[in-house]
C-alpha cells in the first residue's frame, strides 16, 4: 500500500485562510481550542481531552485508565476531544449543544465560548488513526445551539477501527438532522483502497446549497442540503469498550492530527 498523502500547500488558490492549527508548539491553543467534550451533560473532569503535542502534531488519546465520559447517560463510552464553541443552559435544565439522550439535563454550568463557529467553508485535516476495533475517530461540525433548532450536524468524517484492513478503510460522512427539521438524515459509507492508520486528506465544502465531500483531495459526493446557521467544530476519538475486540492493542490508542484549515472563497459563496 502506498504510504503518506504528503500535506497540500497552506494557501489554496481562489480561498483565504481563516483559521487553522499546524500544531507546532509545545502546548494546545486554547484560544482555537476547548479540551473537552460536551462538559454540560457531564463535568470537565470527567470529559479533558488526554492529548499530546509532539513532531508537530496533535495526538488525541484513550488511555489504559480512561474513564467514561457521562455514564448515567452514555453507559461506557469514552472519548478524548476538543471543540470550537461551548453553549449550555442553567444547570437542571436540558437545554445544551447535542442533547444526545432525552434524559439528560446539565448537570454543570458553562461558560459561552466561541473560538470559531464560521457558517460556510472548505475545511480540511490530514490525520492518520489507530486500526481497533472499539475505536472510532471523527471530525464533525454542530449547531452552536443557542437556538434550540439549530442543532444539525454536518459529519466531515467518521473512521471505525472495525471498518479498516490493511488495505482498505471504510469512511462515512453526510448530514444529521438532531433538532433541525429542515435537515434529512442523509449519512453515506465509501470503501477506499487505503490504509487509514497512514496520513490521508479529509475535507468538506459547505456552501448555502450543498456540501461536497472529499479524501485526498478527491470529491466523493456532494449532498444537496445545508445548515443555514453557524457551526462549531468536534475533534474526536472514542472508545466502545462493549465492542467485540478482535486485536488487543497497547494504550494509549492514537488519533494523530497534522493539521486543522479552514478557508473562505475569495469572492464569497452567490445566495441561493
Amino acid at each position: 500500500m502506498p504510504g503518506d498523502v504528503p500535506p497540500n500547500p497552506l494557501q489554496k488558490p481562489g480561498y483565504t485562510l481563516e483559521f487553522n492549527d499546524e500544531f507546532e508548539g509545545s502546548s494546545l491553543n486554547t484560544d482555537k481550542w476547548i479540551p473537552y467534550y460536551l462538559p454540560h451533560w457531564s463535568s470537565r473532569e470527567r470529559t479533558a481531552a488526554k492529548y499530546t503535542l509532539e513532531e508537530s502534531a496533535l495526538v488525541l488519546q484513550i488511555a489504559a485508565d480512561h474513564q467514561p465520559w457521562c455514564p448515567e447517560f452514555d453507559g461506557n463510552v469514552k472519548c478524548s476531544a476538543l471543540q470550537t464553541g461551548l453553549y449550555a443552559g442553567p444547570i437542571g435544565s436540558s437545554l445544551g449543544q447535542l442533547h444526545f439522550n432525552a434524559a439528560s439535563v446539565v448537570r454543570e454550568a458553562q461558560p459561552t465560548q466561541r473560538t470559531y463557529t464560521p457558517q460556510y467553508g472548505y475545511f480540511e485535516m490530514r490525520m492518520k488513526t489507530v486500526r481497533a476495533a472499539e475505536n472510532m475517530v471523527a471530525l464533525w461540525m454542530i449547531g452552536f445551539e443557542e437556538t434550540p433548532e439549530e442543532s444539525g450536524e454536518i459529519l466531515i468524517f467518521e473512521v471505525f477501527g472495525d471498518q479498516m484492513t490493511e488495505s482498505t478503510s471504510e469512511v462515512r460522512y453526510g448530514i444529521h438532522p438532531w433538532g433541525d427539521a429542515t435537515l434529512t438524515d442523509e449519512l453515506h459509507r465509501h470503501d477506499l483502497p487505503m490504509d487509514a492508520t497512514r496520513f490521508h486528506i479529509y475535507a468538506a465544502e459547505w456552501t448555502p446549497t450543498h456540501i461536497d465531500f472529499y479524501v485526498d483531495n478527491i470529491k466523493l459526493r456532494t449532498v444537496d442540503q445545508s445548515p443555514t446557521y453557524p457551526m462549531q467544530f468536534m475533534l474526536t476519538i472514542y472508545e466502545f469498550p462493549d465492542q467485540e475486540i478482535t486485536q488487543q492493542l497497547d494504550y494509549p490508542k492514537r488519533f494523530t492530527i497534522d493539521y486543522f484549515r479552514a478557508y473562505q472563497p475569495v469572492d464569497g459563496y452567490p445566495t441561493p
